[in-house]
């Protein structure tokens, strides 16, 4: 559970202008500012290196529109497709992480342990395998699956959770066991599939930026960005039910709808993410809860769980094409980072519940 108990409150000050007001959190704005320089920062790193390496100096005067025609047709053409579906899907899931933990009140919650991402991975091979290659697969089926898949998974767990309302432990069980059998459905569908279609299957199942296009960054791009702004819109309702739904409902917040289009905006966002990159692991448990820390506050907060996501996934990109060998898919290196930190969370919880 996540418990306000545990982080130390940050100093605010309310702030009002005319009809408008807010509350100044100067430390939440610092490293919300800082997290965005230091992924712009990773972002140019990213574009910069390869087998031509651009100087740094030449990769900002490039984004501006002042580069040389060679830089400009390596940057824009070859490398910025790739980095701009990482940054979004990074985004996407670090969002769609922050608001699975918020509703659920528990920092296991997440795509990945939901099963969601498992769904959509599920669906997207029954479609490889069922077509054999079609050309409709990589181009429109591919994606167009994936996201419907996480869609009725999330519908599935949702209703499965549902009993007069959502528990978070609840919810945290029938996602793992949804997760568990969408995993076997997956590793069924391979063993009978074509040893072809198997290979195609499994490079997409790692996840991987490899080989984007404009066409994905536009197609990812508005879809998230469409999520984003009713996420926006309606999050601000969301703080009245950390305090639970009795205290929520006295302040007029009818929450039941709100959680269910704030876990429907989650579902899609991973599901966006998964149909553009397919399932990167751990990103979206990761992400929420380090900014939380950062920021030092009782929920993940989520501009910032987005800023850090998509961190997190350019600077894994950056690794596994710079660093380790064979050009690695970026899916193996966030899993070998989220994967110790899930060990983490769940030796902190059951240290907490011992003591």
């Amino acid at each position: 559970m996540i418990k306000t108990a545990e982080i130390e409150p940050e100093m605010h000050a309310g702030v009002r202008i005319g009809g408008w007001s807010w509350v100044w959190r100067p430390w939440i704005v610092l490293v919300t500012v800082v997290l965005a320089a230091i992924t712009f920062l990773v972002f140019c790193v990213s574009i910069s290196v390869g087998d031509f390496t651009i100087e740094l100096p030449a990769v900002f005067k490039t984004i501006f529109g002042q580069g040389e025609r060679v830089d400009e047709f390596v940057i824009m053409d070859l490398r910025m497709p790739r980095a701009l579906v990482g940054l979004i899907i990074g985004v996407a899931l670090g969002i769609s992480g922050a608001l699975t933990q918020s509703i659920a009140r528990n920092p296991l919650a997440s795509p990945d342990v939901l099963g969601i991402t498992h769904g959509a991975s599920a669906t997207a091979v029954f479609l490889v395998t069922a077509t054999s290659g079609s050309a409709i697969t990589s181009s429109i089926g591919l994606p167009a699956a994936a996201l419907v898949g996480g869609l009725l998974t999330g519908f599935l767990v949702y209703f499965l959770a549902w009993r007069k309302g959502i528990d978070g432990f609840r919810l945290i069980l029938i996602g793992v066991s949804v997760s568990a059998a969408m995993q076997a459905v997956t590793t069924w569908l391979l063993v009978l599939a074509d040893i072809r279609d198997v290979a195609r299957a499994q490079s997409w199942l790692v996840g991987s930026l490899d080989s984007r296009s404009w066409t994905e960054v536009w197609t990812a791009l508005w879809l998230a960005l469409a999520l984003v702004v009713i996420v926006l819109v309606t999050a601000f309702q969301l703080r009245p039910m950390h305090f639970g739904d009795d205290v929520a409902a006295g302040l007029g917040v009818r929450y039941s709808a709100v959680r269910a289009v704030l876990l429907l905006c989650a579902v899609l966002l991973a599901g966006v993410a998964v149909a553009a990159a397919g399932p990167v692991p751990f990103v979206a448990l990761v992400a929420p809860q380090i900014t939380m820390r950062l920021m030092r506050t009782p929920v993940p907060p989520l501009l910032a769980s987005g800023l850090f996501g998509a961190l997190l996934l350019i600077g894994s990109d950056l690794i596994a094409r710079s660093v380790l060998p064979n050009d690695l898919p970026v899916g193996i290196v966030t899993a070998i980072i989220g994967g110790p930190f899930l060990v983490y969370l769940l030796v902190r919880a059951n240290v907490k519940r011992a003591a």
